[in-house]
């Protein structure tokens, strides 16, 4: 990870390595963290969020389900991310905004005391599986491992705690060579990656697993959704039996860090052409095409950030 200068924690702008947390904060024992990651995009020279308002609230969604509260309003939250490219100097950036039960109890049940923190980092971060699986496309298994069942942990919910189910599927798929893993619901039908949604693509019609189906309902996901049904694809939520993937004539990933990255091959057994399929690459050229002006941005998905260039001195006087 390539470190930036400064980090917002607790309300201040402090240095990368200043930024920390107790060992005996409640989170890192028990998972009581909620988070978010935003893409920032360099859009004809000009840093351009993508959907941080909905990202943003699904942080105060999940802190929610979580009985605790945010003790800053999204406005706030929303300025410091701006901030946090121009004062870093980034033309691109990945967000990683967190609030998690500090320290004061290490009991199961949080101490209604107990302090949230908060804090919002912005890094670089390029192609999560990579530059080269945007065209070739990612090598997949199927992990031996399942999602979370209903009504087990909400998996609706982007909460740290959820992540080592993710986790144990991601390892295991590098372990057995591939890019990555998916996982399947509880009652056998696809889920969706260790990180990432999943679509298929059979007789030209889109589909892809429904909430219902333990899946984290993406906001990339949901984009995908609207640009596809904007472009005139015939495009399904339901659930996709394991041997449908095997079929499948085209496969993706969606998602924050993933973006829209294809799938070649599932368990050794390509898919379709085995690379990147026509559907696919529509939908890449699309989503894509947000960022370089080929794509109309007819939802207000895109927020300016600012002047990557300004001053620290500058920005200071923005917001101190």
């Amino acid at each position: 990870m390539k470190e930036t200068e400064l980090i917002w924690h607790n309300g201040e702008y402090k240095p990368w390595h200043d930024a920390t947390t107790h060992v005996l904060s409640h989170a890192l024992h028990y998972g009581s963290s909620v988070f978010e990651g935003i893409r920032v995009y360099d859009r004809m020279g000009k840093p351009v969020g993508f959907r941080m308002r909905e990202h943003l609230q699904r942080l105060y969604n999940s802190a929610k389900i979580y009985r605790f509260e945010i003790p800053y309003d999204l406005d706030t939250l929303l300025e410091v991310c701006k901030q946090l490219v121009i004062r870093n100097g980034l033309a691109s950036a990945y967000l990683r905004p967190l609030a998690f039960r500090g320290y004061g109890s290490i009991g199961v049940a949080p101490a209604e005391e107990l302090p949230i923190d908060v804090s919002i980092a912005a890094i670089e971060w390029g192609a999560y599986l990579g530059e080269e699986a945007r065209e070739t496309g990612a090598r997949v298994c199927i992990s031996s491992w399942n999602r979370v069942a209903q009504n087990t942990i909400p998996a609706g919910v982007k909460a740290g705690g959820n992540y080592l189910s993710s986790q144990l599927i991601s390892m295991e798929a590098h372990r057995l060579g591939f890019d990555e893993g998916i996982g399947l619901a509880p009652d056998g039908t696809l889920s969706e990656g260790a990180g990432e949604n999943l679509f298929m693509v059979k007789d030209n019609v889109l589909i892809t697993p429904p909430q219902s189906s333990s899946i984290l309902a993406g906001i990339t996901r949901d984009s995908v959704i609207r640009l596809a049904r904007v472009m005139g694809f015939d495009l399904r939520e339901m659930p996709l039996s394991r041997e449908a993937i095997y079929l499948a004539d085209e496969l993706f990933f969606t998602g924050t860090a993933a973006e829209v990255t294809p799938i070649r091959s599932v368990d050794d057994l390509p898919v379709g052409i085995g690379r990147r399929g026509p559907v696919t690459e529509k939908i890449q050229s699309a989503f894509f095409g947000l960022f370089d002006g080929r794509t109309e941005d007819r939802f207000g998905w895109l927020e300016p950030i600012g002047d990557p260039a300004k001053s620290k001195q500058e920005a200071d006087s923005v917001c101190a």
